[in-house]
């Protein structure tokens, strides 16, 4: 049996690659740590590529290839790819007994109609769709421990979940009522591929709404909140700033509740899930309170009334929303506490 302590990280260069990077190389469980690119620039090690990592530790680097990685004694494989490459090796690596945590949206949903219309990608990868394990370990730590593919979630929609999840579970959500998930996120959310629009000069000093109806996290947030796709209204805005989101979600409830209500079902909701931070009532999270960290704060403020409720859920969207927690299904993975190296 392969030994998942063993890691095999594929794809590097990107900003949730070099993110998980820094977290494995500091995990007390991670025996070794390889990395795998298409392209080495001649690098062996990966203080090559990024001399800031100099000192942390071994951090090999090798020519992409399954059949390298199949032989190298690996035992997990963190994808840090796009949709497209994660739906080609990963089904190769869980072949070679691989466990693997993908970080792309290949694996997201259980049908392959819903992929190819939200990515407008084939769905070559149709036939393991429905043993991915969505990897949000607050709802799902059992599926996640148990699987041997996990589906990283979106950023977006990670932070949408988390605050809306325990008000449609208890149902608290007003029949019919629209549920507006205002988000805002830094640039790093979109990846490093050179783009005009975020370049300094565009983001700097600017703010702009995109992919209105059209976003690719939509499907993730319909599906793990129970809503029907008419209820919710998701828009996305590009910050000026590197890192973070904030999402600000506005819910009618069908019955009158207090801030005391809603504050101990969240508590309840989340309690023993370390990952997840409940403000108290009235009281809001900042991007500056979860950067560089794998948390995801909530607050809210209810009207007067009880019945109208502002959530806002704050999170990094390199740490809970990608890498970490990636990290935190890899410790499901091996039964050990989930926020190990991740504090």
């Amino acid at each position: 049996m392969k030994d998942p302590n063993n890691i095999a990280v594929v794809g590097v260069t990107g900003y949730s690659g070099f993110e998980l990077a820094k977290i494995l190389l500091r995990h007390p469980e991670a025996e070794t740590v390889t990395f795998y690119v298409r392209d080495t620039q001649g690098a062996h090690c990966l203080t090559e590529l990024f001399p800031q990592l100099r000192g942390w530790g071994q951090a090999p680097v090798r020519t992409l290839s399954v059949e390298a990685i199949a032989a190298s004694g690996a035992g997990t494989a963190f994808l840090a790819t796009p949709h497209e490459a994660s739906a080609e090796i990963a089904p190769q690596l869980l072949a070679a007994g691989l466990l693997v945590v993908d970080l792309s949206g290949a694996f997201r949903f259980r049908e392959a109609e819903t992929f190819q219309r939200w990515y407008q990608l084939p769905a070559s990868h149709a036939a393991l769709l429905g043993e991915a394990a969505y990897g949000l370990p607050e709802f799902y730590a059992k599926e996640i421990a148990e699987a041997r593919l996990i589906a990283n979630p979106g950023c977006y929609a990670t932070s949408v979940i988390l605050a809306v999840r325990p008000l449609s579970d208890a149902g608290w959500i007003a029949a019919g009522s629209s549920v507006i998930c205002d988000c805002k996120s830094g640039a790093t959310g979109a990846g490093k591929e050179p783009r005009k629009d975020l370049q300094f000069s565009e983001l700097d000093e600017n703010f702009k709404a995109y992919n209105l109806f059209s976003h690719r996290h939509t499907p993730e947030i319909i599906e793990h909140t129970g809503l029907p796709e008419s209820q919710v209204i998701f828009s996305t805005h590009l910050l000026p700033l590197a890192r973070g989101i904030l999402s600000t979600i506005y819910v009618t409830l069908n019955e009158q509740q207090t801030p005391e209500s809603v504050e101990a079902l969240l508590r309840k909701t989340y309690a023993g899930r370390p990952m997840v931070r409940i403000w108290k009532a009235g009281t809001l999270p900042e991007l500056q309170h979860v950067a560089h960290t794998n948390f995801c704060d909530i607050g809210f403020a209810l009207d007067s009334a009880g019945r109208r409720l502002v959530m806002v859920s704050c999170l990094d969207n390199l740490g809970k929303g990608a890498a970490g927690q990636a990290v935190q299904n890899f410790n499901h993975l091996l039964g050990v506490e989930e926020q190990t190296g991740l504090q």
